[in-house]
């Protein structure tokens, strides 16, 4: 199953972040990331896989950070995750078994029901923890992303191409 896996697409609240909104004095709403996880998405990306972003809230921040981490497949304000993953399904030529999908509430039942590999954080809702294929070992926006990245690049031996890359002189930070 996951070596069919070409795009993982993930929630924003809950998922991506740890689901807390605080608004500012203007009225901005902030969210936090978690930078392990940005990493991960970006290792992904280099090895030559997409990454797609399916959230029912609009915000600016969420296109910003999608932008920030060359994710370009990105839904705003989605009404139905499981039928709007059909875009990204046409777009690429993927059938749902090529797809990876990562959400924590009840929201995202449909979509993972629907996609090859699904998975979750550690804090998801009961209904959702009992229904996937992978629970992370972390809280969402805490590295529960950068948990099924990981899974799924070290079951098809591309993690160690990861470390390798690292491990050259010139790609040290």
């Amino acid at each position: 199953m996951l070596e069919k896996i070409e795009m993982i697409v993930f929630d924003i609240d809950g998922t991506l972040t740890d689901g807390k909104l605080i608004r500012d004095n203007e009225g901005n709403t902030l969210k936090h990331f978690y930078a392990k996880d940005g990493f991960a998405i970006g290792q992904w990306l280099r090895l030559g896989k997409k990454v797609g972003i399916i959230t029912g809230k609009e915000s600016r921040i969420v296109a910003d950070r999608a932008k920030e981490l060359g994710i370009v497949d990105l839904i705003q304000g989605s009404k139905n995750k499981a039928k709007d993953l059909e875009q990204f399904l046409k777009k690429y030529s993927y059938t749902s078994e090529q797809i990876a999908y990562m959400g924590d509430d009840i929201n995202d039942l449909g979509i993972l029901a629907k996609v090859g590999f699904s998975s979750c954080p550690r804090d998801a809702a009961p209904e959702v923890l009992t229904m996937v294929d992978f629970v992370a070992a972390h809280d969402g926006g805490q590295g529960a992303a950068r948990d099924v990245l990981e899974y799924i690049m070290k079951a098809r031996d591309m993690w160690k191409e990861v470390v390798e890359y690292y491990r050259k002189e010139e790609n040290r930070s």
